[in-house]
């Protein structure tokens, strides 16, 4: 693929997200599932109204922003309402997610694409994004996930840049990287995973670099990076050579040129620091509680949620449930007699049997884009323990190669990270739910886009034509399924038609 087309498609990735999430914003005009704290958190800024925040305010912050743009543009507000303690369109408190939203499927290209340098593995992987329903259901409401998983994509495209660079242009980004962190956490404190996860794959490559030198204090003590090999067509059958690429290593291949003060500095003082320094606003606003009292009375909050039961919330969802998607959730979910009807907003409901059309907006993913990205996901693990038990056969002992291939580097990357965004929750005793997931579903969608373009770029058939065909039903399961993302008018038969099954209604 020429970097001409490489371009023009992923202008098309763009404009289509950005589509999707405009087309209709002010619909519902009410406040949508948790709107009806940001949004009105976003205003009391706007107002100087004092509250209690039970995340860090960096959202609420983007949101007030987006309020005081958009009430100063002088369209888009035909429909107005006072629920966010003012009077405001709808637009007004949504139009900032949606572009925030849009620019989340290019940041993963780009992110694929500093990974391997391939344009297709990029241009699969942002398709994929804008193929997914939650992050497109969440972008379109004035929310707080597309934050945090927005700065934790930056921080680690800032990072791989980094490893790319040297001297001054690598502290250069190393500087970004710590600020997006740090913007991250400072959205939701969940968003810290991203940071670990940096930290765990440069722990890894420096646990290969001791295990492979060791035995040779000198070599241990002198700088080095791991060497490009090449997989063989023989290896999972697929082709590992892409003309467009101007070079077949990867950033990961210089981990280890970081030190422990890179990792301190730059990823520990620095989002530390910015973390901090967002809190001031919030703080300056409501000085009831102090920084350290604030933090406390936050844990509090979240410690008296209660378990993962539906009597707690009846969509709550333990971590287990989220990679087969099997307990998604609605925002929003109202019936009308007729779709000539006005849009409805929150009310009683219709008798029983009146409702002739439903209006649903489900926070829930593309289920084949999950699906398979779940595998592909096993399979990077899976290829990853076949590579150290040959070696341990082979050799008698447990072992790592002189030399990684670019494939294993990504697949190392991959799993730790989408390790390090899901495993946490397994120790959370509160009620959460399935939007918990998109800080790890990302690095789902960069394993299927893996996977994918493996098999397109293969030398067999076969496997080609599995890569159309996964990219082929991704798509058209989006479609399918995109009534409910946008909350356009179904009928009851149509509704039932894409629950296929009861956890998901």
């Amino acid at each position: 693929m020429t970097k001409k087309w490489f371009r023009i498609w992923m202008v098309s990735v763009f404009l289509l997200s950005l589509a999707l999430r405009f087309w209709g914003l002010e619909r519902f005009n009410t406040l949508v599932f948790d709107e009806v704290y940001f949004a009105k958190f976003g205003n009391n800024y706007l107002t100087h109204t004092p509250f209690f925040n039970a995340h860090p305010p960096l959202s609420q912050y983007m949101i007030g922003i987006g309020i005081w743009i958009g009430s100063h543009i002088p369209f888009w507000h035909d429909t107005v309402n006072g629920l966010t303690g003012s009077l405001r369109s709808p637009w007004t408190y949504r139009w900032l997610n949606a572009l925030t939203g849009s620019f989340i499927p290019l940041v993963v290209a780009a992110i694929a694409y500093q990974l391997s340098y391939r344009r297709s593995f990029a241009l699969l992987a942002g398709f994929f994004t804008a193929c997914d329903g939650i992050f497109l259901v969440e972008s379109r409401y004035a929310l707080s996930n597309i934050y945090i998983v927005i700065f934790g994509l930056l921080g680690h495209w800032f990072l791989l840049l980094a490893l790319d660079n040297q001297n001054r242009r690598r502290s250069f980004w190393l500087v970004f990287a710590g600020i997006t962190f740090g913007a991250s956490v400072g959205t939701k404190w969940n968003g810290l995973w991203f940071l670990s996860g940096a930290y765990l794959i440069w722990i890894t490559a420096w646990v290969i670099h001791l295990i492979h030198y060791f035995p040779n204090p000198k070599l241990f003590f002198t700088s080095f990076s791991f060497k490009e090999a090449e997989s063989t067509p023989q290896e999972l059958g697929v082709s590992t050579y892409s003309p467009s690429s101007p070079s077949s290593e990867t950033p990961l291949q210089n981990l280890t040129q970081l030190n422990i003060f890179h990792m301190l500095f730059y990823l520990g003082v620095i989002p530390a620091l910015i973390y901090s320094i967002i809190w001031i606003p919030h703080l300056q606003l409501d000085k009831t509680y102090g920084f350290i009292a604030v933090h406390q009375q936050i844990l509090k909050f979240h410690l008296q949620l209660g378990g993962n039961s539906p009597n707690v919330h009846p969509y709550c969802a333990a971590w287990y449930k989220w990679p087969l998607m099997t307990r998604p959730m609605a925002y929003y979910y109202q019936t009308a007699a007729s779709i000539t009807e006005a849009l409805p907003v929150m009310g009683p409901p219709l008798p029983a049997g009146a409702g002739q059309v439903i209006y649903d907006v489900h926070a829930m993913g593309n289920p084949f884009l999950w699906w398979f990205g779940v595998a592909a996901m096993l399979f990077l693990v899976g290829m990853l323990v076949s590579q150290i038990l040959l070696l341990w056969v082979k050799e008698k002992r447990f072992s790592v190669p002189a030399t990684l291939s670019v494939d294993t580097w990504i697949a190392l990357y991959l799993v730790i990270n989408y390790a390090a965004n899901l495993l946490p929750w397994v120790k959370v005793t509160r009620c959460v739910f399935i939007y918990h997931y998109m800080c790890a579903v990302v690095f789902i969608f960069l394993a299927i886009a893996w996977f994918v373009d493996q098999c397109l770029r293969s030398y067999y058939q076969q496997l080609r034509a599995l890569g159309v065909t996964i990219t082929f039903i991704i798509l058209v399961a989006f479609i399918f399924w995109m009534p409910i993302y946008l909350g356009l008018p179904l009928s009851p038969n149509d509704y039932k038609l894409r629950m296929w099954f009861n956890s998901w209604i």
